[in-house]
């Protein structure tokens, strides 16, 4: 193998929405035992829902889908008011929320909004789990758009009043051209505060973005279903450098490696790190020297939901 080193990103891995969430799961399990019932992947991540499946944990689409009575945890990415009318209506045993504070923070300016009489026009991709929920806080008053195109299209009945929010997911630079697409049509908007852009995506992507200009290719270590992944794959490319994404080191094509003898190593923000560091050992094994390479620390972290905080 012609890989000679190997430089870890940091920061990488879990970010402080994942570990509450991921947290929540284990706790309830101690408490209450299974089955539990998660309304969603509690985190887009493969191996983390794979395991909590195997110890008891069953990850539901639709309250639907729930026994009356069960244990229901709602996921981090959040879920819409309809959502907790089901599972009152159904009379769910006990509802865990961890939605991540940074999603619950943009569900409640687009009440906020929303009463103020303003459209929304919320910027991410409809597919992903977090704005369901973010969108049905207010379903008449918001309008999704995906990218510049859908932003040049997008109407309002008052675009005097227009808010515009986004995915917390998304890094200030995915959102910037649709943004700017937006203000040339509706110059009086109101803008996301920074603050909305998860701290752990943006500071992932700046990491990788340094981490490009020292390696030859960067492995990504996520799921294909995890946004936040797939972005850090995507930014490495715009910086010319070949990227692609793992869910382990057994997804690792040798024919990727010809040639190559830097290789940098990152994860998606729901990712644990014991992947990140099976991935390094396999190079490591293959006479590669580990290296890392350290651009933001971060610090921090959200409080569990109540109803589990005093499980251990």
């Amino acid at each position: 193998m012609p890989v000679k080193k190997v430089i870890l990103a940091q920061p990488r891995g879990f970010c402080a929405g994942v570990e509450m969430a991921v947290a929540t799961v284990e706790r309830a399990l101690v408490k209450y035992g299974p089955p539990l019932y998660v309304f969603h992947e509690i985190v887009h991540n493969r191996y983390v829902v794979e395991d909590f499946v195997r110890r008891g944990v069953t990850f539901v689409q639709s309250v639907e889908d729930v026994p009356a009575g069960a244990k229901v945890i709602f996921s981090a990415h959040g879920v819409s008011p309809a959502v907790w009318e089901q599972g009152k209506k159904k009379q769910l045993q006990v509802i865990i929320d961890a939605t991540c504070p940074l999603v619950e923070k943009v569900h409640r300016e687009v009440r906020k909004f929303a009463s103020q009489g303003y459209w929304i026009l919320l910027v991410g991709h409809p597919e992903h789990d977090e704005m369901a929920g973010t969108s049905g806080e207010a379903p008449e008053r918001i309008r999704i758009v995906a990218n510049t195109e859908q932003a040049k299209q997008v109407d309002v009945a008052d675009p005097e009043r227009v808010a515009v929010l986004t995915q917390t997911t998304l890094s200030v630079d995915d959102t910037r051209e649709i943004i700017e697409a937006l203000r040339g049509r509706y110059p009086k908007m109101i803008t996301p505060p920074k603050e909305d852009i998860c701290y752990a995506t943006q500071n992932r992507q700046d990491a990788v973005k340094e981490l490009a200009r020292a390696v030859d290719l960067v492995l990504v270590v996520g799921s294909p279903n995890s946004e936040n992944s797939n972005q850090l794959c995507r930014v490495a490319r715009s910086k010319g450098v070949t990227a692609y994404l793992v869910n382990d080191f057994r997804e690792i094509d040798p024919k990727w490696l010809e040639g190559v003898e830097r290789v940098g190593l990152t994860s998606g923000a729901s990712v644990p790190e014991q992947l990140v560091q099976e991935t390094a050992d396999y190079f490591k094994q293959r006479g590669a020297e580990i290296a890392s390479m350290g651009f933001v620390e971060e610090n921090v972290h959200f409080a569990l939901p109540s109803e589990i905080a005093d499980a251990s």
